[in-house]
């Protein structure tokens, strides 16, 4: 790549609440377990790509769930939104289509009790579906570069690689990323175990070096309490020992740059930079939630900061992909870019070995995300992988302003 960052424009969907998105989604919105057929069958019969489904399985009231959902809605990949309820939820369809209607996208929504069954909720889906994808046909196209990008960043199934090649190329990325003008978003504060002295030091202000500190000492203190450490069995085979090595590999994706802050799952950070997304549960007397059970939910919470794009790095590799968000997965193991090159989208591994320099294969991970930005599929895209994952979980949001929530 010859041309800077800074200079690497492609085309975006402008939104009528001043964003823009690098997709043009249909969003099938499930809003209880109950209603998850009847969505999923309107989306697969729309069999179009812009089609996609996310839902949440639980019955019960939870903010936290709502609120993700809800960001899903506002997102700038999100063109229009069909919401399905079964009818006696607390998730109400309505209040979900309203929400998107006030954000200047097309909307409707169905309770399938009241439409009479399966058949006829898929036909009314449906045809809320196609014309949503003829309408958005005339969303208007403006330039758009990186710094109009949002990107956030995750690992999983950690092996040597990782923090050698596969985080060490999105932290170098992200340096640059910040550099250009955009935002860049890591996670995953339970594998920052043993480095609160390394965050402190990179806090941008003594208001983000309190929010890491909270924030750090809250994630070890959830550790402690259910026995159990960010590390796993596929971390040891995969020549990792402890927290504390894993813990060194994962918080490199992060680069070099200053910390502006923490921010929660739903919540866009308030200004470009380098942000931490908290995603351990807070403390709650019905003890909802533990932190990331699956790749899928860090995916998700990503996405919920309005993330256009998430990045995953995973040393033994992944075949998941993600809703709304485009999900570029990263590994710096050769081996496993070898038997897995159908969904893994980025060999880091010639930094690893000496082949090119880590400047070098930056900058073609730069071209990578710039082309996604584009509109060329991730592997995931292509193949038809969509996962997501919505589970009960708290949040408190008290120190946080409402406007930048869900």
């Amino acid at each position: 790549m010859n041309k800077k960052l800074e200079e690497i424009r492609w085309q975006g969907y402008a939104r009528k609440n001043n964003t823009i998105g690098i997709r043009n989604r249909v969003l099938v919105v499930y809003t209880v377990k109950c209603a998850e057929f009847v969505a999923r069958r309107i989306t697969e019969q729309a069999n179009h790509p812009d089609v996609e489904l996310i839902g949440f399985d639980g019955c019960t009231d939870n903010q936290y769930a709502v609120d993700l959902l809800i960001s899903m809605i506002r997102h700038p990949n999100t063109g229009a939104v069909l919401a399905v309820g079964l009818g006696c939820e607390y998730v109400q369809p309505e209040r979900l289509s309203e929400i998107a209607k006030s954000e200047g996208k097309p909307s409707d929504w169905l309770f399938i009790q009241n439409e009479g069954g399966t058949s006829a909720s898929v036909r009314k889906g449906l045809s809320f579906v196609e014309k949503a994808l003829k309408e958005l046909k005339t969303t208007p196209r403006v330039p758009m570069g990186f710094s109009d990008l949002i990107i956030g960043a995750e690992c999983g199934g950690s092996d040597y690689t990782s923090g050698l090649a596969g985080n060490l190329v999105v932290g170098r990325f992200y340096d640059r990323l910040v550099e250009a003008g955009g935002t860049a978003i890591f996670e995953e504060i339970v594998e920052a175990v043993g480095l609160s002295q390394l965050l402190l030091s990179r806090a941008a202000n003594d208001r983000a070096r309190m929010e890491l500190k909270t924030t750090y000492d809250k994630a070890l203190s959830y550790c402690k309490s259910v026995r159990q450490y960010s590390v796993s069995p596929g971390n040891f085979a995969g020549g990792l020992s402890t927290i504390e090595e894993k813990s060194m590999g994962a918080v490199i994706k992060s680069g070099l740059k200053p910390i502006e802050g923490v921010i929660k799952v739903s919540c866009p950070p308030p200004h470009k930079g380098l942000w931490l997304l908290d995603s351990v549960p807070d403390p709650y007397f019905m003890q909802f939630g533990i932190t990331n059970p699956n790749d899928n939910e860090g995916l998700m919470d990503l996405a919920s900061t309005g993330a256009h794009i998430v990045i995953l790095v995973t040393g033994r590799g992944n075949v998941v992909g993600s809703a709304v968000a485009p999900c570029v997965k990263v590994t710096g193991n050769a081996q496993t870019y070898e038997r897995m090159s159908e969904d893994m989208d980025f060999d880091a591994s010639p930094m690893l070995t000496g082949e090119k320099s880590q400047e070098t294969v930056m900058y073609e991970l730069a071209e990578m995300i710039a082309a996604v930005s584009g509109g060329t599929p991730t592997k995931s895209e292509a193949l038809g992988h969509r996962e997501f994952f919505v589970p009960y979980k708290y949040q408190d949001r008290k120190n946080i302003p409402a406007k930048n929530c869900g």
